[in-house]
């Protein structure tokens, strides 16, 4: 049995698989938790890997990649450390210098021909506008800047050579075209005030050096890019993950370019592309409806199923203002408050739909620059919520694909590490289905009302 693992460098945890590479059986895990923060020292991922890796995970791997939090800027000096704590995907505090520069360079037009996207807070490119000006003695220290997988990945190496990044994790920043596959200079120094230097794109399945134990190290990639890999996501298919974030990405043969801002056009870690919406507000939005309601996760779906269809009120989910769409200052509401639905039970009933909702437009979205999906396939810690999965199906239209649990960006990343150290091909790796969803015809009244009403509601208060 030939051995390589995978590593997700998420939000919330290091998480380590380490698999066969012939079929992809996990063997062995590992993971070790980070700071619920939106800015963090990159030491703390180091950390977290080394504590992951335990004593003996990595025995006997030939070949790793990394998967990791798209976006997050790290800063560094021409010694390759971080001139200030990295500013995370999840930190709004940029959203002026995206207006700002959205203006300043052309317009949403010319922004979504360019990148493949429409710059929100989220993106690295707004972020190091705001670090130029709001700290100009970090900013004059800095000499390049990296994400978070490019940073860990260099960290592992130890055969020298500069940092490297891949194609689809690039395609994030703000300053690199999908279309194109060329960094686009002229927007980082607009961006930052003057140039910076980049990581070389790797190609698919290029390595990039090895490790100190000689373990080769695979390009790595995004972490949507990387579930996409562990998901086996084909043209077709739309995935909609229910973690932190929610997400919503399809497998695409052309790169797309959406004015609006809703998708963005980012490439994949095989040669294709992956348009993809992002919002802010996914699993945590029912965690806390269940916190205010006094229950606990075991309780998730007695209470949302106990509340029959079109019965519920309706939530804006919008708890940590909302990348998609754009609002970073908004605010969670609860609209329809009567004495009948008064109970804990509507309460977390309407946090379901509300995070569904917003995903159900993500879907229709990519589905109007992607083409028609055939099928969902649901990923995530909500997903295996039976009461998810059967508004998700009765909300997205479409028959719904439910894996089994698993770590999707770690399996993705282990699956291109194997790639890397065969030299051919991604590997077949079978992707179990735990259960099929489909759409209930009896709920189709009561879902497309409710869906009514949330978008009457956004619209009225959100524009």
């Amino acid at each position: 049995m030939t051995l390589v693992a995978g590593v997700d460098c998420s939000t919330q945890a290091t998480k380590i698989v380490v698999c066969d590479a012939g079929s992809g059986e996990v063997v062995r895990e590992g993971r070790a938790p980070h700071p619920d923060a939106t800015e963090v020292d990159p030491a703390v991922w180091w950390d977290a890997w080394q504590t992951a890796c335990g004593d003996g995970l990595l025995d006997e791997v030939a070949a790793l990649a990394v998967g990791g939090q798209q976006h997050g800027m790290v800063l560094v000096d021409d010694s390759g450390r971080p001139v200030r704590d990295a500013l995370l995907w999840n930190d709004n505090r940029s959203a002026p210098q995206a207006q700002d520069l959205l203006a300043e360079l052309g317009g949403p037009q010319t922004w979504a021909e360019r990148t493949g996207s429409v710059p929100v807070a989220s993106f690295t490119v707004t972020k190091l506008r705001w670090v130029a000006e709001h700290e100009p003695e970090a900013a004059a220290r800095a000499t390049g800047v990296l994400l978070p997988h490019d940073w860990l990945t260099h960290q592992m190496r130890a055969d020298g050579g500069g940092p490297t990044t891949d194609r689809g994790d690039a395609s994030g920043t703000g300053y690199w075209s999908p279309a194109e596959h060329r960094y686009l200079p002229d927007v980082l120094e607009r961006a930052f005030g003057r140039s910076l230097q980049t990581p070389l794109v790797a190609g698919p399945r290029d390595a990039v050096g090895e490790t100190a134990d000689g373990v080769v190290l695979g390009p790595g990639t995004g972490d949507n890019m990387a579930a996409a890999l562990g998901l086996g996501l084909q043209p077709g298919d739309v995935a909609v993950s229910l973690g932190t974030s929610g997400t919503v990405f399809a497998a695409a043969d052309a790169p797309t370019a959406d004015p609006s801002g809703i998708v963005a056009g980012f490439a994949d870690a095989t040669g294709r592309f992956l348009p993809l919406v992002c919002t802010l507000n996914a699993a945590r939005v029912i965690s806390a409806a269940l916190s205010m309601a006094g229950a606990g996760l075991d309780d998730l779906d007695r209470l949302a199923l106990s509340v029959p269809d079109g019965a519920g009120l309706v939530l804006l989910p919008f708890l940590d203002g909302e990348r998609t769409p754009p609002l970073p200052e908004a605010t969670g509401l609860v609209h329809g408050l009567t004495r009948h639905n008064a109970t804990p039970a509507h309460l977390v009933r309407a946090a379901v739909e509300g995070m569904l909702c917003g995903l159900a437009d993500a879907v229709e979205a990519v589905r109007a620059t992607a083409g028609e999906p055939r099928r969902i396939v649901l990923i995530g810690g909500a997903a295996r919520s039976l009461a998810v999965q059967r508004i998700a199906a009765s909300l997205f239209d479409l028959p719904m694909a439910v894996p089994e649990p698993g770590e999707y960006v770690a399996l993705g990343a282990a699956r291109q590490a194997a790639a890397t150290l065969s030299g051919e091909g991604l590997p077949e790796w079978e992707v179990r289905t735990e259960t099929v969803v489909e759409p209930s015809a009896d709920a189709a009244d009561a879902t497309a009302e409710l869906r009514g009403r949330y978008a009457e509601l956004r619209e009225r208060l959100h524009g």
